[in-house]
């Protein structure tokens, strides 16, 4: 297949992966969908509760639930790294304290690293702020047979750099347009997007914070930069809203995930995660042939 056949398949495969749930039938069916940004949806944060949990109601009831997703995850990544044909990207944004390093902890543990990559942004270095925005965050995208995920993301450049007025607003806006074209240029190298917000209230922030600075043993967590981000609650709160419905679109949906409740909040990453690399259906490369008559020498 040429390089236009290859990008139009990947793209197609993309955009069938969005609603995994349709592809991999589970009875009942999930209810992770309605986290799901429609494409040109007008998203409000405060329409959506960040302490729901469905039916569940204690951690216990999550434990066995979540185990089995991971152990599709460790499966599945098994097979993509194998396969070599296709990625995937995770991006993790959240308010302070929403949970990005949890998640990635209860997630993925037991994911073979050799398939897996964490990048984390934090102030672009000298070099980086020598180049466009993406520069730093296109190095970091996964290859095929890899997953990456993003703790913190591109997204930052239309988010911190809008509630702090480090660029003016005729530039951020453009990058909206800007980051939906590097994510389906991801995925026409069949590099599967998924983004999910971790949805947290403000009263759970502060209940956070306050928990870093009375275990001494979190206190290397908490920064006196917190609070003062805190001041931007409300601003920030706005500038989501306007990156999650500007940026949801068919090849890279957004979820908004109730990520009070911290156990819940991981079950539903993880059962996204699970359904999309199984409607992305890896598979192991056919073996050699004529294996069937190799004896090991002695």
């Amino acid at each position: 297949m040429n390089q236009d056949g290859d990008a139009q398949g990947g793209a197609s495969k993309a955009i069938q992966t969005r609603e995994p749930e349709k592809v991999v039938v589970e009875d009942p069916l999930p209810d992770y969908p309605r986290y799901r940004i429609e494409p040109g949806d007008r998203v409000s944060l405060a329409a959506i509760d960040p302490d729901e949990t469905e039916h569940y109601q204690k951690k216990k009831h999550v434990g066995r639930e979540l185990e089995k997703q991971r152990r599709r995850i460790q499966d599945l990544q098994e097979r993509l790294y194998a396969e070599n044909e296709q990625g995937m990207l995770i991006v993790l944004q959240a308010m302070d304290t929403g949970g990005k390093d949890g998640t990635i902890k209860h997630v993925f543990g037991g994911i073979n690293p050799q398939g897996c990559r964490v990048s984390s942004f934090k102030v672009p270095s000298a070099e980086e702020a020598n180049h466009d925005f993406l520069w730093r965050y296109h190095k970091s995208a996964p290859a095929k047979g890899r997953i990456g995920i993003f703790n913190r993301s591109h997204y930052e450049d239309v988010l911190v750099v809008r509630v702090k007025n480090l660029v003016p607003e005729d530039i951020w806006r453009e990058r909206y347009e800007l980051i939906n074209d590097f994510e389906h240029g991801l995925t026409a190298n069949s590099i599967t997007v998924l983004k999910f917000f971790l949805h947290i209230s403000k009263d759970e922030q502060k209940k956070r914070l306050q928990s870093r600075l009375d275990d001494p043993d979190k206190r290397w967590k908490f920064s006196s930069n917190d609070i003062k981000e805190r001041a931007f609650w409300d601003a920030y709160q706005q500038a989501y809203e306007d990156a999650l419905g500007n940026c949801s679109t068919e090849h890279a949906p957004w979820y908004i995930v109730p990520a009070n409740k911290k156990w819940y909040r991981n079950l539903v990453v993880a059962r996204t995660i699970a359904d999309t690399l199984e409607a992305m259906d890896p598979r192991y490369p056919p073996a050699e042939e004529g294996l069937e008559k190799v004896e090991i020498p002695d």
